[in-house]
């Protein structure tokens, strides 16, 4: 049995004596803990007590608990999945994306109308209550079984321009890009990168365990003169994916001589 002397309530200090054990290396990333009783034959304690101990761990996100199997210790690897985000084109037109053959549908797409919120309405520089265009898929990488939640968002406006987005709005991303530019647009991309924790249906749906927050991508396609013409959101385990992103310099405009 191991002594239980620190301040502080009696499932912090288990909860603390459990850390250490497992920052030391007695249980390996992915090791099953030990079961309640030998928990509480360890450290002296109460079921109760033990309960609370694996409670305050699961929710800091250093074990998770599989419902039928026990608390397992967090895997601290190299994430399963790379997502590059590069966008390239071939010489005859098409957009290609590393990642975008990886990809299956895990359902049927839902397509979809809607209005803007604060959130989408932003990087779409449009105000609330504007009219969209929208489709949900949920995706699935067949060698990892990661799955990711990605939504399509195109303002009517956009969509009355270039009538196919309108007929076909679960297009794949490299269509929508193919049809604005045979349609006149030279396009460019904005994207920025965030981390929250999941809301229950995404916590659900991506099959994440405890204590994961999400890295959530949003994607806005731009006309050449920055106008938004449609923002794509992809949702995934920050668990299971890394990002990874091609950096390039720009040239400068050359500075005219006085």
């Amino acid at each position: 049995m191991s002594e239980i002397q620190r301040p502080g309530a009696l499932y912090q200090q288990v909860a603390a004596a459990i850390r250490e054990v497992i920052l030391s290396g007695e249980f390996a990333p992915d090791s099953l803990l030990p079961s309640e009783a030998q928990l509480m034959t360890r450290y002296g304690v109460s079921r109760p007590t033990v309960r609370n101990a694996i409670a305050a761990l699961r929710a800091e996100g250093l074990i998770d608990v599989r419902h039928g199997k026990g608390s397992f210790v967090r895997s601290s690897g190299q994430p399963t999945l790379t997502i590059e985000r590069r966008i390239s084109r071939t010489a005859e037109g098409k957009f290609v994306m590393p990642n975008g053959d990886i990809w299956q549908e895990a359902e049927e797409p839902s397509a979809y109308r809607t209005r803007t919120t604060k959130e989408t309405g932003r990087p779409l520089q449009l105000g609330k209550e504007e009219a969209l265009l929208g489709c949900d898929r949920l995706l699935i990488d067949p060698s990892t079984g990661t799955r990711a939640m990605h939504r399509t968002l195109i303002p009517f406006e956009v969509a009355q321009v270039v009538p196919l987005l309108a007929e076909e709005p679960c297009k794949r991303p490299a269509a929508f890009y193919r049809l604005l530019t045979d349609n006149g647009h030279k396009l460019t991309w904005s994207e920025t990168v965030r981390a929250h924790m999941p809301l229950l249906d995404e916590r659900t749906t991506l099959k994440l365990p405890d204590a994961t927050p999400i890295l959530h991508l949003a994607r806005v396609t731009h006309d050449t003169d920055g106008r938004p013409l449609i923002l794509e959101e992809l949702r995934i385990g920050a668990d299971r994916a890394e990002v990874s992103y091609r950096i390039t310099a720009d040239k400068q405009p050359a500075r005219r001589r006085a």
